[in-house]
Formats: C-alpha cells, sequence, structure tokens
C-alpha cells in the first residue's frame, strides 16, 4: 500500500521514540510484572514483609526499572507530540496531557512501592504485627495506583490511535490495534477501582490487553526500523 511519510515527520525522533519505546517495554514488564509477583502475597503482610527482605537486591533493581520507565516516559511523551503535532494539533494535545498525567500518577505510585523499604529499615516503633500491616497498605496501595495511571494511559493510545489513523505515515492496522487495544486499559481501570465483579468481562480485558500488547511492542518495532527511515519525496509515494 502506497504510503507518504509527513513533510514533519522526524526521522531521528521516530527511531529515538522507538527506541524507547521497546525499553519501557522491559524495564516496566520487569518492574510492574515480574518484581511484584515474586515479593506482594496478597492478605499476608508476615509473606509480603518475609520476601522483601529476603529479596532486597531485586526490590532494588525493581525500583531503578521503575525510575528509567518514568524518564524514558517523559522524554517518549516530548517526542511522540512533536511526530504527531502537526497531524492534529488537539489529539496529539489530549494524548500528550493524558501520558503526562500517566506519569504524575506513576511518580506517586513510586513512593507507595519505597515506603516499605523505609518502614523496614528504620526504626518507627511500631510493634511487629502493625509495621507488617503498614508495609502490605503499602503494596496494596500501589497496585491499586496501577489502575489509576491505566486509565490516563488508555485515554492515551485511544488519542494516539486515532492520530495513527488520521495519518498516512504509520500503518493503520497499528492505529487500530491501540484504539481499541486501549479499551482493555480504560474497561480494567475501571472495573478494578470501583470493585466491580463481572465474570465477563474478564475475558474481553484479557483479550483487549493482548491486542493493546501486541500493537504496542509492533508500533515501538515500526518506529525503530520503518518510522526511522528518511525517505525522498519520491520514494515516500512509492512505498
Amino acid at each position: 500500500m502506497a504510503q507518504r511519510l509527513h513533510p514533519q515527520w522526524d526521522p531521528i525522533a521516530a527511531r529515538t521514540a522507538g527506541v524507547l519505546y521497546l525499553s519501557i517495554a522491559v524495564c516496566g514488564g520487569f518492574s510492574i510484572g515480574y518484581v511484584p509477583l515474586q515479593i506482594v502475597v496478597a492478605g499476608d503482610p508476615l509473606a509480603s514483609t518475609t520476601n522483601l527482605l529476603a529479596n532486597i537486591g531485586l526490590y532494588r533493581l525493581g525500583i531503578l526499572a521503575d525510575c528509567a520507565v518514568i524518564l524514558f516516559e517523559i522524554a517518549i511523551t516530548a517526542i511522540l507530540y512533536h511526530l504527531f503535532r502537526q497531524v492534529g494539533p488537539k489529539l496529539a494535545t489530549l494524548a500528550m496531557l493524558a501520558r503526562a498525567g500517566m506519569i504524575g500518577v506513576m511518580g506517586i505510585n513510586l513512593m507507595f512501592w519505597v515506603m516499605p523499604y523505609i518502614l523496614e529499615q528504620n526504626p518507627t516503633g511500631f510493634e511487629t504485627a502493625q509495621l507488617q500491616a503498614m508495609v502490605q497498605f503499602c503494596f496494596d496501595a500501589h497496585a491499586m495506583g496501577v489502575f489509576v495511571w491505566q486509565l490516563f494511559f488508555g485515554m492515551h493510545l485511544l488519542a494516539l490511535g486515532c492520530l495513527i489513523l488520521k495519518s498516512s505515515i504509520v500503518p493503520h492496522l497499528l492505529g487500530w490495534g491501540l484504539t481499541i487495544g486501549a479499551f482493555g486499559y480504560l474497561i480494567q481501570g475501571v472495573v478494578e477501582l470501583t470493585f466491580t465483579e463481572i465474570a465477563l468481562l474478564d475475558g474481553g480485558i484479557i483479550g483487549l490487553l493482548v491486542v493493546v500488547t501486541i500493537s504496542e511492542v509492533s508500533f515501538g518495532l515500526w518506529l525503530l526500523i520503518r518510522g526511522g527511515r528518511s525517505l525522498s519525496p519520491q520514494s515516500a509515494q512509492t512505498e
């Protein structure tokens, strides 16, 4: 299919965004998907505290990965706005603000993740059971915070997907994947934050999250491999 690069498309910025996208996927998968599973035990403060003390090195690596994600997110938010502002200024602004809101929540959420270590390493005067309960509370708050920033991220992906569909730069299949898959984050965030339990929604949410995950990784790869190509006007028309 013929595609035409937008006159304002910046190949270097696109390639940088691709690197950031994939870096966020790796660091975020580690800090959000892997580390909590090794430490936090739902409803068991003693087990969570024990796991924390037994896996301090892994815990610190998770914090480092979270810090990297936040810094990478700031950079990619600015780059995506730069790439797509000519396609749709209002949508690009919405995408930027939504992702910036997500970054703010992620920063607050990181504090909840750090607090258990502070509680364990500094004398507080609390009894052991109270201290463990506070550690578990911080872990639980961190888990709920993920669903809060998912709302912002879902809105960002919805706007970004629409921008891709409006453009003649990125394959529209990726735009549809991001637009449709964004509802996985939005619905899951609302369901979890309102403590709603509807079994029929679970399968749909999982399906949407699979779609959006594949689309995000594919978009990052496209930015890195294809979006970073500097094409002449003639080749852009025939590619």
